[in-house]
């Protein structure tokens, strides 16, 4: 079956449903979808606890949340990216409340949190459930809108992409539903990716099942380039809990007085850093993962028992009840806590509109690179940056959509490029997704090595090769296509971690233990092999 739309939207988080209405607002007239794989709250937006860094406090600055900005990011972060970022924060806080966003107060001002790498408190948030609160206001906005449709079970096979004017142009999506057993074709002259991260590369982690690259592997394969994917954040705080589902410990409780302490009770981040726990998340991190090592623990304790009772509560109810309801009272006793995959500062090259290599195209949120965040993340950065982006991303959109004639397709079969239309290709899945996300946490994790990074790419070459070769032998599942877009994204994480001969922020390689400034003070782009060429017929 074949849909038309103005605006084509891949992903339901804040980046993605920002976007949906904002283009619904600007062109009441157009026709707008947005596709997701399960439910619209299925989200990292919705697993975001901190909340947003803006600039409100009046003895905060731009300079600043600038300035704390680029010492996390490790000389990596474009700076001119960074200071539009930061200077539109307010701004985008001032949408958000228009829209419904109720962000907690005291004595009718913003109550301002502080995480990891920040020198003051700027850090807006809804309790500790700011991307609950964002996810809930933003849809209730999109649900009103006559002119938005949402597809949910619906995942995005590939792009559709065609030549225009010697330029590739995307026009639309292929997808499939598992429960409806259907395959469908959305064209649009616009086609929003903001499918979030790549956490279920990884086997810790604390990003839901749905973040498994999807965004960046479709369009990688349809010619686009990807940036810094090397660089993985860990959080360093996931609740600890064996076969349960992970559940994470917000950089905030540390921001408000944590202290890490190990098996044997001592406090051990001062050893690693002079801000100790509000050390960025990369030196926590690696300070975890060798306390680990060195003592044979499985966890290390993240204790707030100090701190009032009635505090801990109203400033952390969910984080309260959820290791309450798991036998765990953190008025009294220290979290058991390990780093998990968390955020890719990395993605698929887009300038600060979202726009793409490819016409039409366009990407937001944590699917995308800007420069924004460099080597390492600021705690609470991730979401502003999503808001901007998606905010810019639907003025350009707009205008896009206003000044091009989109081509009548004659059908799917005759435009689509992509691998779902070779018939005579089949798959056979002889590599589990748990096989892929332990491989890339014992080679490609927190702390690397040369030799670690090679055996791995072997091995995640061979599951690629397989299921490029194998694709359609089974019965089509989300959980095939999900499959296929893990092993390349982290094939391409692999490939960008070998290439960057040095250790700065997120990217640890014990065979180059120290930052070169001369060779390194760069970004890792990779470009597929179809960049820059003409596409086949």
């Amino acid at each position: 079956m074949e849909r038309n739309y103005d605006f084509l939207v891949v992903g339901s988080g804040i980046a993605g449903l920002f976007f949906a209405q904002k283009v619904a607002n600007l062109m009441p007239e157009a026709q707008v979808a947005v596709i997701t794989k399960k439910s619209e709250t299925d989200s990292n937006t919705n697993y975001a606890q901190g909340g947003i860094a803006t600039v409100i406090s009046p003895i905060d600055s731009f300079n600043s949340h600038i300035k704390d900005t680029l010492v996390a990011g490790a000389g990596l972060c474009h700076k001119q990216i960074v200071e539009k970022i930061v200077r539109s924060g307010p701004g985008v806080i001032n949408k958000l409340v228009e829209i419904g966003v109720r962000f907690t107060e005291e004595k009718g001002k913003y109550d301002l949190g502080r995480e990891g790498g920040h020198s003051t408190n700027r850090v807006v948030h809804a309790a500790d459930l700011t991307g609950r609160e964002i996810e809930r206001a933003l849809l209730t906005s999109c649900r009103r809108k006559k002119n938005i449709d949402i597809y949910r079970d619906t995942i995005g096979l590939d792009l559709i992409t065609y030549r225009f004017r010697g330029k590739k142009r995307c026009g639309g999506v292929y997808t499939f539903s598992q429960n409806r057993r259907e395959f469908n074709s959305f064209f649009a002259p616009v086609i929003m990716l903001a499918t979030g991260g790549t956490g279920q590369v990884y086997y810790n982690t604390t990003n839901p099942s749905i973040a498994t690259g999807d965004g960046i592997a479709m369009a990688y394969r349809a010619g686009a380039r990807v940036g810094n994917v090397e660089f993985i954040q860990f959080h360093p705080t996931t609740l600890y809990s064996p076969s349960r589902k992970p559940f994470l410990i917000s950089e905030a409780v540390r921001g408000e007085g944590g202290i890490l302490i190990n098996s044997t009770g001592k406090r051990f981040m001062r050893k690693y850093h002079p801000l100790k726990e509000l050390a960025p998340r990369d030196i926590v991190a690696r300070a975890i993962d060798n306390e680990l090592k060195e003592y044979g623990d499985d966890c290390v304790y993240l204790d707030i028992s100090h701190l009032p009772k009635a505090f801990v509560k109203r400033r952390f109810p969910n984080i309260y009840k959820e290791c309450y309801r798991r036998g765990l009272n953190i008025t009294s006793d220290p979290i058991p806590v390990v780093p998990s995959a968390h955020y890719m500062c990395g993605g698929v090259v887009a300038n600060l509109s979202g726009k793409t290599d490819i016409e039409g195209l366009f990407v937001c949120g944590e699917t995308a690179f800007t420069g924004m965040h460099g080597a390492n993340r600021l705690a609470s950065n991730s979401l502003l940056e999503a808001v901007v982006m998606a905010d810019m991303a639907a003025d350009a959109a707009v205008d896009f959509r206003k000044s091009q004639k989109f081509p009548e397709f004659p059908s799917a079969e005759k435009w689509l490029h992509s691998s779902i239309i070779r018939k005579k290709e089949k798959i056979v899945i002889s590599y589990d997704r748990l096989f892929l996300r332990k491989l890339m946490s014992d080679f490609v994790g927190i702390v690397r090595s040369q030799d670690r990074l090679k055996m791995a790419h072997e091995r995640v070459k061979m599951i690629l090769k397989s299921i490029e070769s194998y694709y359609l032998s089974q019965p089509a599942s989300h959980a095939i296509v999900e499959l296929r877009n893990m092993a390349l994204v982290a094939e391409l994480i692999i490939r960008s971690a070998s290439r960057r001969k040095e250790s700065r922020g997120l990217h640890y390689v014990i065979d180059y233990p120290k930052t070169d400034d001369i060779h390194w003070k760069r970004d890792t782009i990779i470009r597929p092999p179809s960049y820059g060429q003409a596409e086949k017929r």
